[in-house]
C-alpha cells in the first residue's frame, strides 16, 4: 500500500471521476487554478454553491449574462393578441349559428305537400304565402283551454288567413275573411288521393274543414289565380307561446274592448299583451263588429308579433331566441319545400309592412253573400292579383 504525499494519512488514493486534463490552466505554473504549479484534484464534486451576481450559472461578476436568462422581457404583441381573439369569436359564432340552424330547421313540421294541389295557376313576381291562423287546440291540457278561453271543439278550423306577397315593389299582406263566399274547386283529396268534384259555392273556411291546407291552398288559388309558393300555419297554443317567450307584444288598442266570447278585456292605449290577452285580442269577433274588422287587428298583431321578434335583442340574445324558435317551430306547420331562409323572409316581410314599407289591406268586397257571408269584388280583385302577379306597385285599395 502507497502512502501518498501531504495526505495526511496512509492508503490508496481514490480514482477521479474524470481525467485529469493535460492542458490548461491547471498544468501551466501560476496558471489559474493549480496549486503551485501542480494541476488542481478535480474529484467530480459540486458542492451546490450558486454565485451571486453572475448573469449565467457558474459566472462570475461583471460577466455579460447568457442568451434567455435574465434580461428584459419583449413587450406584448397586442395587435396579434386582438387577431387571435377576433378569430376564435368568429369561429364561435359560426359554430353557433351553424348549430341553431340545424336545430330549428329540425323543428319545421313539413307536412303540407302542395305538389297535390290540382291544376295550379302561373308562378308571377316574387313570392307568395298563405299565412293560416287555426283554432287546433293540439297539446292543450284542460287547464290551458280554460286559460286560454278556447272552448274544447274537436278538429280544426281556420280562424284566420291572410295573403303575404314579398315582391320586388313593396309587400302585400291580403286578409281573407274567412266568411268569405267562394267556390271550392274539384280537388284531390290529401290522404285518399282521389278526385272529387267540386261541391260548388261555400265558405272560404269550409275548404280547410274539408280537406285541410291543401284544398285551402287549392281554393285560394283558384279564386284569385294567384300562386301559392308556400304555406305556414299555426295553432292557438304555438301562438300564445310564442308571444310569452318574447316577454309580450307591444300594442296600442284603439279603444276599449271587453267580449266574453273570447276573453278580451282591454283599455284603450298603449300596453304589453301576454299570449293568452293576445289570442283574446285576435279573436275578438262579435265585440268588433264585423270579420272584417277583426282581420284588421289580426294583421295589427302579427305586424306588431314580426317587428319585435325580428329586433336585435331577440335575434342575437340566445336567452330570448331558443325559448322563442322553441315555441313556435314546435307548433308551426308549413309545406314540404319551406326552409328557414322562407320563413325569416315571411317574418321581415310581415315586420317591413307594420313599418310603413308595404301595403294592409282585406280582400275588397262587394257586398253581403248567402248564408252571412262576404262577396268579393272580382273586378278590384282581378285587379289586385295582375299587380301582384307582374311585380308592380299596389294600387288597389279596398274598405
Amino acid at each position: 500500500m502507497t502512502d501518498w504525499p501531504n495526505s495526511g494519512g496512509v492508503g490508496p488514493r481514490p480514482v477521479p471521476n474524470r481525467a485529469v486534463p493535460t492542458t490548461g490552466p491547471g498544468n501551466d505554473p501560476g496558471g489559474g487554478y493549480g496549486y503551485g504549479g501542480h494541476a488542481s484534484y478535480d474529484s467530480g464534486y459540486n458542492t451546490g454553491q450558486v454565485y451571486a451576481g453572475s448573469g449565467y450559472a457558474g459566472g462570475g461578476p461583471g460577466e455579460p449574462a447568457a442568451p434567455g436568462h435574465g434580461g428584459a422581457r419583449p413587450a406584448p404583441d397586442w395587435g396579434r393578441r386582438f387577431k387571435a381573439g377576433l378569430v376564435t369569436l368568429l369561429v364561435v359564432l359560426l359554430v353557433w349559428s351553424v348549430g341553431t340552424y340545424f336545430w330549428a330547421d329540425s323543428k319545421l313540421r313539413r307536412e303540407v305537400d302542395l305538389s297535390t294541389v290540382m291544376d295550379r295557376p302561373e308562378k308571377g313576381e316574387g313570392t307568395t304565402y298563405l299565412i293560416v291562423g287555426s283554432d287546433s287546440r293540439e297539446g292543450l291540457s284542460d287547464e290551458d283551454r280554460k286559460k286560454l278561453r278556447t272552448g274544447s271543439a274537436e278538429g280544426k278550423r281556420t280562424d284566420s288567413m291572410i295573403i303575404l306577397h314579398v315582391g320586388p315593389e313593396g309587400n302585400t299582406m291580403i286578409s281573407l275573411p274567412r266568411d268569405s263566399w267562394v267556390t271550392i274547386p274539384e280537388f284531390k283529396g290529401s290522404e285518399s288521393g282521389k278526385t272529387f268534384p267540386s261541391p260548388g259555392a261555400r265558405k272560404l273556411n269550409a275548404a280547410y274543414s274539408m280537406d285541410g291546407a291543401t284544398l285551402l291552398v287549392r281554393t285560394v288559388e283558384y279564386n284569385t289565380g294567384l300562386h301559392i309558393d308556400h304555406y305556414a300555419e299555426i295553432g292557438f297554443g304555438g301562438f300564445a307561446s310564442i308571444v310569452d317567450a318574447l316577454g309580450g307584444v307591444e300594442m296600442d288598442i284603439p279603444r276599449d274592448i271587453k267580449d266574453k266570447n273570447s276573453g278580451a278585456d282591454f283599455k284603450k292605449g298603449r300596453q304589453t299583451l301576454d299570449g293568452a290577452q293576445a289570442l283574446a285580442f285576435v279573436r275578438n269577433r262579435y265585440e268588433a263588429g264585423s270579420d272584417l274588422e277583426r282581420t284588421k287587428n289580426q294583421q295589427k298583431f302579427l305586424s306588431a308579433l314580426a317587428n319585435q321578434a325580428a329586433t336585435p335583442s331577440t335575434v342575437i340574445n340566445p336567452f330570448r331566441l331558443y325559448p322563442t324558435l322553441g315555441a313556435g317551430l314546435d307548433t308551426l306547420i308549413v309545406d314540404e319545400d319551406m326552409g328557414l331562409f322562407d320563413l325569416a323572409s315571411m317574418f321581415w316581410a310581415m315586420k317591413g309592412v307594420s313599418g310603413g314599407e308595404g301595403t294592409s289591406m282585406n280582400m275588397p268586397i262587394a257586398g253581403s253573400a248567402p248564408q252571412g257571408s262576404l262577396k268579393w269584388d272580382m273586378t278590384r280583385v282581378k285587379q289586385l292579383v295582375g299587380q301582384l302577379k307582374n311585380g308592380e306597385k299596389v294600387t288597389v285599395r279596398a274598405d
